[in-house]
């Protein structure tokens, strides 16, 4: 004999599964905030791209994570992202406060789908980390050879340099619509931005606050 408290029980179950269907926005199992160690896998897609030959940051130095964000058609992506593992619980936090708060950040691929291409990278508006290179015209290595950079939405938040004679540089090419920060755009980063308030709460460094580079993607340790 099934009893009643039993048949209800089973009414409530199947009501919120439909629920969680239904509704624009998932249940909260379907989030996905995870860091581990670099899978094999991931690791020979990175080879010979953001981890070239010579690369001096070693692989148990690195964390491989995979991020619940939100699009411009809201819709619900499980990105993939690869940072030093200092920053991988703080990488978590922030995602997860982004997520929770329907922060649009529009694409979160490993910089290796682009070929290690950063241009193309920042053209598709691919949010990313890992990446062992030279800061752009000198010897330095980038914050990103480390893994302890993050740029966010870069198509709308270009790294835009001044030259002596006048001159301005944006990076990428097809962000100069949004190099000048007075306009209204959907995704610029300010500081009174969600991002800039969680990234520099963690102790982040803003690339847009620096002086002879603005770098508005841009989030460092």
């Amino acid at each position: 004999m099934v009893h009643s408290k039993q048949v209800q029980f089973v009414v409530i179950i199947l009501l919120l599964t439909v629920n969680c269907q239904l509704l624009t926005v998932p249940c909260a199992s379907a989030q996905t905030f995870t860091s581990t160690a670099i899978p094999d896998s991931v690791f020979v897609r990175m080879q010979g791209k953001s981890f070239p030959e010579g690369c001096t940051v070693a692989r148990s130095e690195l964390r491989y994570l995979r991020l619940s964000h939100w699009t411009n058609a809201n819709q619900e992506r499980v990105g993939e992202m690869v940072c030093n593992r200092a920053i991988a619980q703080d990488l978590i936090d922030i995602f997860r406060q982004l997520y929770e708060a329907h922060y649009i950040i529009e694409s979160i691929h490993l910089i290796d789908d682009f070929g290690a291409d950063d241009e193309q990278s920042m053209r598709a508006n691919n949010t990313s980390c890992f990446c062992f290179r030279r800061v752009a015209g000198s010897q330095k290595l980038s914050r990103h050879s480390l893994g302890m950079a993050v740029d966010i939405n870069p198509l709308y938040n270009p790294c835009v340099r001044l030259k002596s004679a006048g001159q301005r540089t944006v990076q990428p090419s097809t962000a100069t619509p949004y190099a000048d920060r007075r306009g209204k755009f959907p995704q610029k980063i300010t500081k009174s931005d969600l991002v800039y308030r969680l990234f520099t709460a963690h102790g982040f460094r803003w690339g847009g606050a620096w002086r002879s580079v603005k770098d508005y993607q841009h989030f460092e340790k």
